[in-house]
């Protein structure tokens, strides 16, 4: 989407970004994404708020984890939406389908993502609070290295929305 964008402010050291894209949903991957490759077990992590208001209830900022960037692609992310509805959706294979599971954290949210092989497991909560788990979803194929990074889906092609993601931490995980 024309003006989607991320910003880094290396003072607060938070990433603001915006995105457009009619959804991240069934098939369909229409979103902003700022990715890095990364092989193994890891788990990220960070605080996520939205900016300003929005009719969009089910905009997505999302912490994500791909088999590949094209569409369809087999992947697992860890779901803030505008309403409060917290997510951990996953589509298994290429081209199949996504499922999700939830939880509500209203507000401002911290979010993490494990991946553990083919297991994903999401834990969430309130910033600064107590994260509770959700998940494990098991066999999430994603090959190494994987597109690990943080993404937002305004939900409405034509619309942008604006996130803003804190203390961001990527750490692998030891065997």
């Amino acid at each position: 989407t024309p003006g989607s964008k991320a910003e880094y402010d290396p003072v607060k050291k938070e990433y603001r970004i915006t995105g457009g894209g009619a959804n991240v949903w069934e098939t369909t991957d229409a979103f902003y994404f700022i990715w890095s490759r990364m092989s193994g077990d890891f788990s990220l992590t960070a605080d996520v708020t939205w900016v300003g208001t929005s009719p969009t209830e089910h905009r997505k900022a999302m912490l994500m984890v791909r088999d590949g960037l094209a569409s369809g692609a087999a992947y697992a992310d860890a779901v803030s939406h505008g309403n409060g509805l917290t997510s951990l959706q996953f589509r298994g294979v290429a081209n199949e389908s996504t499922y999700q599971t939830f939880i509500n954290v209203d507000g401002p949210a911290r979010l993490r993502i494990v991946r553990q092989g083919s297991r994903f497991t999401m834990y969430a909560g309130k910033t600064g609070g107590n994260l509770q788990e959700l998940g494990p979803v098991e066999y999430v194929r994603i090959k190494d290295p994987a597109y690990v990074g943080l993404g937002v889906s305004s939900h409405v092609a034509t619309r942008l929305e604006t996130a803003v993601f804190s203390n961001v931490r990527i750490e692998q995980i030891k065997k």
